[in-house]
């Protein structure tokens, strides 16, 4: 029997993180519990309503963030506060596929416009990682705004 897979990131600002790596994966924020929400209504701004009438304190509202696959493919990301930061390279990270199929410059070329994308939604480049087959097609290595690597892949 398999299981349902969801992705756990530490932060310190879960509400962005879930927003960047949103914008990255075309994942949506979902409701709160019980909250039907409108087509093309702000989940973020259900989610303050919901803390809000819950009674959760203001300073607690942004312990905890997630994000969903809309089409239900993907893995769950949920993102959790914690008090220190990141320290050292991820033992595990991971890699967006941004050019499937794709090969040689061609694929370089989609990786760039892709990278470029992300550094204006606050993702930094490490480097790029040319094409060396028959093992690697090429990847650019890159970090989210709070230092976390992936790859563009």
């Amino acid at each position: 029997m398999s299981r349902t897979l969801q992705i756990t990131f530490d932060a310190h600002d879960p509400r962005a993180q879930s927003t960047f790596w949103g914008r990255v994966l075309g994942y949506v924020h979902p409701g709160p519990p019980g909250a039907g929400l409108p087509e093309g209504a702000d989940p973020l701004a259900a989610w303050d309503d919901f803390l809000e009438r819950a009674g959760v304190p203001e300073e607690q509202r942004n312990t905890r963030s997630a994000i969903e696959d809309p089409d239900g493919n993907g893995p769950r990301l949920f993102f959790q506060q914690v008090p220190e930061g990141k320290t050292v390279k991820n033992r595990v990270h991971l890699d967006v596929r941004a050019a499937p199929g794709l090969h040689g410059e061609e694929r370089m070329a989609a990786l760039e416009t892709e990278c470029e994308r992300l550094v204006a939604l606050g993702a930094g480049r490490l480097r790029r990682e040319e094409p060396a087959p028959p093992l690697s097609a090429g990847f650019i290595v890159m970090a989210d705004p709070e230092g976390n690597e992936f790859c563009l892949d």
